[in-house]
């Protein structure tokens, strides 16, 4: 464990930290290995991913260069005056140089641009956008990093939190050669698109090039942008370290000279000591101002102004939630010519989404009244499109329900496939086996070929829901086209909730 001082501690005059307090809290070791796992998995998986689309795109280049050459060979030339496979490699090569723990050359870029930011390099970059838990990660490190002392005579412990502070920094620094990557792109296909421009009617074997170039131009940037979104995503064990260390004032104070703010604003030292402010207006008589000019408007002023304010933030949402789904948030967003698919750049595990389901069948002659309860594994597609898998239980309430009586009546074992329509509606269909027979023990359940088959196709809706538990919550309305062969005769109509985990 990290031994840290507690609230007492202080910053002395000469800019040390007074340890003179016994009051301690602990910040878990384990949590410096799994920033290093995380960072090495990010870097690792952002040089894997520009090494796909590079080579991508460098064969979709080489495929117009080919193409354009045979239309007209002189434009295809000035276009295209190098190996387009050679500049790319040259590109990911670059990247790849902005290694962890020092590993790798410098790289360089097109025209010999470096891509490195240096091992040591103050990071005053963040890229399009502010990253602030990122922010407060470097700076939690610097801080263990800049007082030893904190951590005791762990001498391995402190050369591991110069090496994650190291790792880090690096990472930031290849965060910032990828947007240069992207950057050149974006030139690329400005030229490219400006090039072709003047062509009335383009070959469709150069059409289709070009529109798979701005595709994966797309899908570029907004790896990128997934990227800082997962090292800007923090853990619990590092929230909970960081709300420790802002306990501590030497801390708050080396976050204000030290954090990326601080560096992108040039805040000047001593600025939050009480001789920084003398002269300058205090929180209290800026809000008394605001309110002796808002109670001379009207009586209704204050609610007026509030009222404003809430309409302005939700249109702002609105935009923002806009520009997030043209992969904006960035600054430099790309705008395509296509509907980009949301899940395109997340891993498999990241597509899979779990769920659960109810559904109950009332009472026949045949059958008492059950519900069955499901799990439900699904994959998704994008555009609102998924597949999944999910096997269910039914229980028994007894005939009529009023004398309950619970017993097994069933398994079953579901797939499905929900096709986005419109809005929050969507085509849903499946094939489904149910074993509706009561049993004691699942030994006794049968071999799957005896079970009645079920073929549904119908419409959902998606709700949303506002739950810790569930994300979103699915109503289905299926008919069971198979169920006419069922005998006994089954239910043609099926009522289901679904739920998203």
């Amino acid at each position: 464990m990290i031994a840290i001082p507690g609230q007492i501690c202080s910053q002395t005059p000469a800019g040390g930290i007074d340890l003179t307090t016994t009051q301690a809290a602990n910040i878990p070791d384990k949590l410096i290995d799994r920033i290093d796992r995380r960072t090495i998995s990010l870097d690792h998986g952002l040089d894997q991913q520009t090494d796909a689309y590079l080579s991508r795109m460098a064969r979709l280049e080489a495929k117009l260069k080919k193409r354009l050459m045979a239309l007209d060979s002189a434009q295809a030339a000035r276009l295209f005056s190098g190996d387009p496979a050679a500049i790319y490699a040259g590109l990911a090569g670059g990247l790849k140089g902005v290694g962890l723990n020092g590993t790798g050359s410098n790289g360089a870029g097109l025209n010999g641009t470096s891509l490195t930011g240096g091992a040591s390099a103050s990071i005053r970059s963040m890229g399009p956008e502010y990253l602030p838990y990122a922010d407060s990660l470097q700076g939690m490190l610097g801080f263990l990093n800049k007082y030893p002392s904190l951590i005791g005579s762990n001498a391995a412990l402190q050369g591991r939190i110069m090496g994650s502070l190291s790792d880090l920094q690096q990472f930031q620094a290849k965060l910032q050669s990828a947007d240069a990557i992207k950057q050149f792109i974006q030139t690329r296909k400005a030229a490219i698109e400006q090039a072709l421009a003047q062509y009335t009617h383009l070959r469709p074997g150069i059409s289709s090039a070009l529109d798979g170039f701005k595709r994966q131009a797309y899908y570029y940037s907004d790896q990128i942008r997934a990227y800082r979104e997962m090292l800007n995503d923090p853990d619990k064990m590092f929230r909970e370290a960081l709300k420790t260390l802002n306990k501590l004032p030497a801390f708050s104070s080396f976050m204000k000279q030290n954090g990326f703010l601080a560096g992108l604003f040039s805040v000047p030292g001593g600025y939050d000591q009480a001789q920084g402010v003398e002269g300058m207006q205090t929180r209290e008589q800026v809000l008394a101002i605001i309110q002796n000019q808002v109670g001379q408007g009207s009586a209704s002023g204050a609610s007026a102004i509030q009222t404003s304010l809430s309409n302005a933030s939700q249109d702002i949402s609105k935009v923002q939630n806009k520009l997030s789904s043209l992969g904006g948030g960035s600054g430099d967003m790309d705008m395509p010519n296509f509907k980009p698919n949301s899940q395109h750049n997340k891993s498999f595990w990241r597509r899979i989404e779990l769920g659960t389901y109810f559904q109950t069948t009332p009472a026949t002659p045949v059958y008492p009244t059950y519900s069955d309860f499901g799990l439900t594994v699904g994959y998704k597609l994008g555009h609102g499109n998924s597949i999944g898998i999910g096997a269910s239980y039914k229980i028994g309430w007894g005939t009529p329900l009023q004398h309950v009586s619970v017993s097994s009546e069933g398994v079953g074992l579901r797939s499905y496939i929900d096709i986005h329509l419109k809005k929050s509606f969507s085509l849903t269909g499946g094939l489904e086996a149910n074993y509706l027979t009561p049993f004691r023990r699942f030994q006794d359940v049968p071999s799957i070929d005896r079970w009645a088959t079920s073929g549904l196709i119908g419409i959902s809706k998606q709700v949303s829901m506002k739950s810790r538990v569930f994300k979103k919550a699915q109503v289905s309305f299926l008919w069971d086209f198979l169920s006419y062969y069922h005998e006994p005769r089954t239910q043609p109509v099926v009522f289901r909730m679904s739920y998203a985990l």
